[in-house]
């Protein structure tokens, strides 16, 4: 069968049309629907600005909780030490001398601004100790609107040969010897602008002030879940080990 040209060209027109018609709704619907996305985060915008209006009234009310806790806790010997070398994710950043140190520990303060979305500090508070002349070593952390974070600390005034920060201390006869290990310490010394764009996060910071100052004494009682901290990969890298192990006697036995 022939179809005629003029109808072919009504169809060809008509199509177009229809498909004009069709753009038409399309930009039309995607309009309103920028329209209902907008009204969203307007919404979550002000959610936001009301969790932290409540989050700001209950950090009020928890500073003097936290300050009679930190009172009861300074009749606890080694609280603070314990509940470091008990945290999986914390425990390995203590060296022998920086468990020496720690001993000296009475407490610690996590405080956030009184804008919370502006930052937070970390507060080290130590008796007179031998290693250095400081009572409070603090840490701050602020944020600005174009996504960096200026990280400020205070500088650790150590007497003559304590500093195991730079793996240098004294002996009790008074002899000088490098400590291999890394510091604890030496986290107070990270200390410069840092850009959110390029993946900066402080995993200490933020495990101290999310995990571990909200409850201590789990971590003093030795009843965390170590599953929370990549427990499993652990055991998983230390089976393969045993294998390994295994292999190797199997072999030596044939």
């Amino acid at each position: 069968m022939v179809v005629d040209k003029g109808k072919k060209a009504k169809f060809a027109e008509r199509g177009e049309e229809d498909s004009d018609h069709i753009d038409g709704e399309l930009v039309l619907s995607i309009e309103k629907l920028q329209e209902i996305q907008d009204e969203l985060e307007r919404v979550n915008e002000e959610a936001s600005d009301k969790v932290l209006e409540v989050e700001q009234k209950y950090n009020e009310i928890r500073g003097p909780i936290y300050r009679k806790r930190n009172d009861i806790i300074k009749y606890i010997p080694d609280f603070w030490l314990t509940a470091f070398l008990s945290h999986p994710a914390l425990s390995n950043l203590l060296s022998e001398e920086d468990q020496k140190i720690f001993k000296y520990l009475e407490s610690l303060d996590v405080e956030d601004f009184k804008d919370l979305k502006s930052g937070y500090s970390i507060t080290f508070n130590f008796s007179p100790n031998p290693y250095f002349e400081d009572r409070s070593l603090k840490k701050t952390y602020s944020f600005f609107d174009e996504g960096t974070t200026n990280i400020t600390s205070t500088t650790i005034k150590w007497k003559e040969g304590m500093n195991t920060a730079n793996g240098v201390a004294y002996e009790k006869n008074g002899n000088k010897r490098p400590f291999p290990e890394e510091s604890f310490f030496s986290w107070f010394g990270e200390t410069q602008q840092k850009s959110i764009s390029e993946g900066f996060s402080d995993e200490v910071a933020e495990i101290i002030k999310e995990d571990l100052w909200p409850n201590p004494l789990k971590y003093f009682n030795n009843e965390a879940d170590e599953e929370d901290f990549d427990g499993d990969e652990d055991d998983e890298e230390g089976t393969d080990f045993e294998d390994e192990d295994d292999d190797q006697a199997d072999e030596d036995d044939s």
